[in-house]
């Protein structure tokens, strides 16, 4: 049985450091790897489902059991389920999860690298009143950090502005139209065509 501190530790490490983190863990957040994908979809598919099934629920009642439910369901499935329209299958109970957080004010006692991944949902959401919350939560994120720390939470900044700029022009994201059978129009597919289209 896995628990939420076993969850939070696989993707975040032990370091306390949250530069360290970020980069220590940067392959495993951002990159495409078929083998990682292989070892959390062996590993915690079981319980992204246990979460989805309201299995998990007693993990709400802590900050880091709501953060290892996020991961569970937001992270997870784009590794998991990478390409295909299952990957964000779970996104509106991420997002369900993280709105939770923020309208108690629970996020404030996580650290500020375990904040980025509460905010990913709205990062993630193709609403662009999310979108605009997402740009603010991590604006506000960037600013709390130390100057040590800060140019690796600009940069989190910088993709959540990306986000909300692709989602102000078109209403979604141009690059899960084929995954999702939506048809893209021409504009998204001169659109596509171009660097930093796809996340």
């Amino acid at each position: 049985m896995e628990t939420a501190d076993a969850i939070r530790e696989f993707w975040f490490g032990t370091d306390t450091d949250d530069v360290k983190v970020a980069e220590q863990k940067k392959k495993l957040w951002w990159s495409k790897d078929v083998t990682v994908d292989h070892v959390i979809l062996r590993r915690f598919e079981k319980f992204t489902m246990a979460a989805a099934e309201g299995r998990l629920d007693d993990w709400r009642s802590a900050p880091q059991g709501l953060l290892a439910l996020i991961l569970l369901t937001d992270q997870f499935p784009r590794n998991m389920y990478r390409s295909t329209a299952k990957s964000f299958a779970y996104d509106p109970l991420a997002l369900h999860l993280s709105t939770q957080m923020l309208e108690q004010g629970i996020d404030q006692s996580l650290r500020p690298i375990e904040r980025v991944f509460v905010y990913l949902p709205l990062e993630h959401s193709e609403s662009i009143d999310d979108q605009e919350r997402a740009v603010q939560l991590f604006e506000q994120l960037a600013n709390d950090v130390s100057a040590t720390q800060k140019f690796i939470f600009d940069g989190f900044l910088q993709f959540a502005i990306r986000h909300r700029d692709i989602i102000a022009r078109f209403g979604r994201f141009p690059h899960r139209n084929e995954i999702l059978g939506r048809a893209s129009t021409d504009e998204e597919i001169a659109f596509l065509k171009t660097a930093g289209s796809s996340f």
